[in-house]
């Protein structure tokens, strides 16, 4: 990736393998190197497609992700810009890196949440318990298994519960990570997950940290054998 001295920026082409997680590097890349910054307009559609050598879709689909992940913003009449605020996200970008590698971002989240857990058994507050109540009443009384937000949200309100703020931008991509992995699960399982979920909640209750670290490892290591076993399809 070169700039050739009239503006442009030159990308190296990719070749024909992984296209769209090698667009994606070489996006970020523009990033990363310094070459570019947060708020900066990318090169035109024509440009990318030119110096990185692929398809108007797969160029495309590089962007969706990136754009999933909050890296960039694509304005109608106006073009693409690196979000201003991409440096506040800092794992982001590593989940742009493995976009396509699911059982890697499975093990990130894990990463997260493990840690974020025991702190919350420390600093969850009523109010929040009673938050979490009200997730897990809800997913059990749900009536087609189509639960994907409220998940989200226990998962949230706990890691809120954490109560630091250099976990903040951990946190965005602890959801960014989960909507990832709730997209491909194919199948769920209503009374399981209020079974996992409330013993994350008990465990919470108590403020006792090894058992909410046991409770919810124990979830989302199942998570992650439902992730392995799609993978073997």
């Amino acid at each position: 990736m070169v700039n050739e001295g009239n503006g442009r920026v030159k990308l190296k082409s990719v070749s024909r393998s992984t296209l769209s997680k090698q667009v994606v590097e070489r996006i970020v890349q523009m990033l990363t190197s310094g070459q570019m910054k947060p708020g900066d307009r990318l090169p035109s559609e024509m440009e990318l497609i030119e110096d990185l050598g692929v398809s108007r879709p797969i160029l495309r689909e590089a962007l969706s992700a990136l754009e999933i992940l909050e890296i960039i913003t694509r304005k109608t009449r106006e073009g693409t810009f690196f979000n201003e605020k991409v440096g506040s996200h800092p794992f982001s970008v590593m989940l742009a890196l493995s976009a396509d590698n699911l059982p890697a971002i499975v093990e990130a989240r894990m990463t997260l949440e493990l840690g974020l857990v025991t702190l919350a058994a420390e600093k969850i507050t009523d109010d929040q318990l009673k938050e979490l109540r009200e997730t897990i009443d809800a997913i059990a009384n749900s009536k087609d298994n189509d639960y994907g937000e409220i998940d989200k949200e226990f998962h949230r309100i706990i890691a809120l519960s954490a109560n630091s703020s250099v976990f903040e931008g951990m946190i965005h991509s602890l959801l960014i990570a989960h909507d990832k992995t709730d997209r491909e699960i194919k199948y769920r399982e209503r009374e399981r997950t209020v079974k996992h979920h409330t013993a994350i909640y008990n465990a919470l209750a108590n403020h006792d940290p090894y058992e909410a670290y046991k409770q919810m490892y124990h979830h989302l290591n199942y998570v992650r054998q439902k992730v392995s076993e799609h993978y073997r399809v």
